[in-house]
């Protein structure tokens, strides 16, 4: 596939795993296009559609081989977890979870927050709840 059809699908991808358009996702997958590829801006098509709680669009991409800890965007994103965490998507984050996805990975290589600093941020008791299910660990010296 050519560089400029690659940035094209790539980017459809991503709007579409976005979007939670399901078979918008199917077809663009069958092109050969890995679930793992980013946009120009470097948005992962998993970031996305965690962000916007498009758990349909999630299942597929992780049964299609995403990585559901893959970090996403180039410094301003950061892991789908989060991303679903952050907004109390918490269908999403089980559905993340049950694909192995790190409850204790914290964005930005390891330095920003993690998937439980964003669920009690955003006071989303239930998504935090499930990821302290999962072995979320708070902060040091948080109760």
């Amino acid at each position: 596939m050519n560089r400029r059809r690659w940035k094209k699908l790539s980017s459809r991808l991503v709007l579409a795993a976005g979007f939670g358009d399901l078979a918008g996702v199917r077809v663009l997958l069958r092109s050969k296009l890995h679930p793992d590829t980013a946009d120009a801006e470097g948005t992962t098509p998993l970031y996305a559609a965690s962000v916007h709680g498009s758990t349909a669009a999630v299942r597929r991409l992780l049964a299609a081989g995403a990585s559901p800890d893959l970090e996403s965007g180039h410094g301003t994103e950061g892991t789908p977890l989060c991303a679903a965490a952050s907004w109390g998507h918490t269908e999403t984050v089980r559905e993340l979870l049950a694909h192995g996805a790190d409850p204790n990975l914290r964005e930005g290589h390891g330095t920003g927050w993690s998937p439980l600093d964003w669920a009690e941020h955003g006071s989303h008791m239930e998504t935090a709840a499930l990821l302290r299910a999962a072995g979320a660990r708070p902060r040091e010296g948080t109760p």
